[in-house]
């Protein structure tokens, strides 16, 4: 299915695609965060692997799922009906009752004897297998691959396969969404620094994929576009950068503006250097349109202290209470690597929220994964965090 699907797609000039197939549709928020730094775009072959890599917030670039009803759904009816099957008498999984319904009333069928389990957040292969099995002996027409494995020994059972027509809605939803997301990502962003020395500052530069060059009255203006500073600050949330000027030079302040223009952004930077001196010595501050201010705030070495924890609190944005608990359950392992599992329970929160929690304290530089650990049953593997903060 993936060849067929990423075959349609090469067909729109300038697309290429990787194709990255699975096992099981639990694999998919892996397979994401494993090559999130090789696409700018994710085209999913069905709406269950889309949740579950939504769900596990690890989508950091645009994405969009083949829809399985319209036109996908009629031609599998069609199919059926030439194998001579009943196909007003049917076990429908994933697709939600209301689009089955359309699908079937615009074709001209009944609808009186369908049985549909649309998707929910909570379903599993197993729940929806059980459903098939609960009802009379009518063919079953799937989205997902495992419950097709379970089934197809036991009663005729279609896996519903992309029509091109499917493919290509979904590929066009895709590619406009990308564009959009290129050219935000393409707004120029101009950086004016005032640090003592100039060590490390070049390297900076290049590591924010921009241009170094000198400015008015010892200040360095640095040249990039949003993309690379978008990835650098972790969404905006803080930039690492500025501890390590700041272990050079006792005076490190950063003023980034984000514009459609160099002169906005110029006019944006010096609004946002003007804002950093009067924070301190240290600081760092990104100014977009519509007057918004982002203060960018970095702590060197280990936080000490109810301050330093409400400073940190802001960068990373979570709570005081949290980084406690979060500092508690880092001297409770001695130091160890903690799975998303014992951070979410020592947090009484969802695993997805640990998750999210630690993914923040990574790009903050506050926390380094070590390795993932397989939890014994076929959900995704749990990643190990060594807690630095």
């Amino acid at each position: 299915m993936v060849d067929d699907v990423a075959a349609t797609c090469e067909e729109q000039p300038g697309v290429s695609t990787i194709r990255l197939d699975y096992d099981h549709e639990s694999q998919a928020p892996a397979i994401v965060e494993g090559h999130a730094s090789s696409v700018e775009g994710w085209l999913f072959t069905g709406i269950v692997p889309y949740m579950l890599a939504r769900n596990a917030d690890v989508l950091s670039r645009p994405a969009a799922f083949v829809d399985y009803s319209g036109a996908t759904l009629l031609s599998a009816l069609v199919r059926l009906q030439h194998e001579g099957h009943d196909i007003t008498r049917l076990s429908i999984d994933t697709i939600s009752p209301a689009d089955v319904t359309t699908t079937f009333v615009e074709a001209g069928l009944p609808t009186d004897r369908l049985r549909t389990l649309g998707y929910r957040p909570d379903a599993t292969s197993r729940k929806v297998v059980a459903f098939h099995r609960r009802g009379p002996a009518h063919p079953v027409i799937t989205c997902i691959s495992s419950v097709h494995e379970a089934l197809r020994d036991e009663m005729h059972v279609l896996r519903l396969a992309p029509s091109v027509h499917s493919v290509r809605v979904a590929l066009r939803q895709l590619l406009l969404t990308a564009e959009g997301q290129a050219q935000e990502d393409a707004q120029i962003a101009l950086g004016l620094v005032e640090v003592d020395g100039e060590e490390g500052l070049l390297r900076e530069a290049g590591a924010l994929g921009g241009t170094l060059a000198a400015f008015r009255g010892g200040t360095h203006l640095l040249v990039t576009t949003r993309g690379p500073l978008h990835d650098a600050t972790g969404g905006f949330t803080g930039l690492p950068m500025l501890a390590r000027l700041a272990a050079h030079s006792a005076v490190a302040r950063v003023g980034f503006g984000l514009g459609r223009s160099s002169a906005e952004a110029e006019s944006l930077a010096r609004r946002a250097l003007a804002r950093a001196r009067r924070i301190g010595d240290v600081a760092a501050v990104l100014s977009l349109r519509a007057d918004t201010d982002i203060v960018l705030e970095s702590v060197a070495g280990a936080p000490t202290g109810a301050q330093n924890l409400s400073v940190l609190a802001r960068r990373v944005g979570l709570s005081v209470p949290t980084l406690e608990k979060l500092l508690e359950a880092r001297e409770a392992a001695g130091g160890a690597a903690l799975t998303t599992r014992e951070i979410a329970e020592r947090l009484a929160v969802q695993q997805r929220t640990a998750r999210r929690m630690l993914h923040r304290l990574e790009l903050a530089g506050l926390a380094e994964r070590t390795g993932n650990l397989t939890s014994g049953s076929s959900g995704r593997p749990l990643t190990l965090y060594r807690l630095t903060l």
